[in-house]
């Protein structure tokens, strides 16, 4: 698995808020038996150490309610940290080894269903807001209307990346997503190019991209669905730290 530091410039970022730490997981899937559950383990401690200024999980915490648990106990390594659900959390989803386990709270982490929070980090103020899968796919989600224009970063967690062409311009400085696991089976082909199996139409893949609605990362994630391996498809824990382009 990787582990690894990503710059991301923001434009507008304010002096006090430059080199803040985010560490961004996704995508854990516990519950269904694969090497993912080792490569989470391994995250979540690697995350802790690092001591970031904000932890974030964008989604699919569990495929089996039996790892509710487990969950618990990896959740206790990273108080503080923000959560949305995705929806295996619901068992919306082709995979007939998923089973519905939403939780709706977990201790000192904060699960967000359409929903917002604000905490100072370095003397500013930081809002993270994050959607609920079920109106995300039910097409009701509006989370730019949960935007403080006063903070001073905006924060939008989403388990599904293509949010980020549905939100208003300036409302969100970075969006958080996951949910496609790299592609999970790729095929590699040319100059580091990767034919995604399990996704092929997907605009945003795993990365960085620059768009109107904010700057997203969408995380490889750690875990599996369907077969319990990946293919030319490493999981990844990710810290981001911002920077101001100026």
């Amino acid at each position: 698995m990787r582990l690894r530091t990503l710059q991301v410039p923001l434009s507008g970022l304010p002096a006090e808020l430059d080199g803040l730490r985010i560490v961004h997981l996704s995508d854990f899937h516990l519950g269904f038996p694969s090497r993912g559950e080792h490569a989470v383990h391994r995250a979540v401690h690697w995350a802790a150490a690092r001591e970031p200024d904000l932890t974030a999980i964008s989604g699919d915490l569990l495929s089996r309610p039996g790892a509710e648990p487990r969950l618990r106990m990896l959740m206790n390594n990273l108080p503080g940290s923000f959560v949305v659900l995705g929806n295996h959390d619901l068992a919306s989803s082709r995979d007939p080894f998923s089973k519905a386990s939403a939780v709706t709270e977990l201790g000192s982490t904060t699960v967000l269903a359409d929903d917002a929070r604000t905490v100072e980090l370095r003397g500013r103020r930081v809002q993270v807001v994050g959607v609920d899968p079920r109106s995300y796919l039910r097409g009701t989600a509006h989370p730019e209307q949960l935007a403080d224009p006063d903070a001073d970063l905006r924060i939008l967690l989403c388990h599904f990346p293509n949010v980020i062409d549905k939100l208003p311009a300036g409302v969100f400085d970075l969006v958080l997503a996951g949910h496609l696991h790299g592609g999970q089976i790729c095929i590699p082909y040319g100059r580091g190019k990767k034919l995604r199996l399990a996704h092929l139409r997907w605009t945003y893949a795993e990365g960085l991209y620059h768009r109107p609605g904010g700057v997203l990362h969408v995380s490889p994630g750690l875990g599996t669905t369907f077969v319990p391996f990946r293919f030319f498809a490493r999981p990844e824990a990710t810290e981001l730290l911002l920077e101001s382009p100026e």
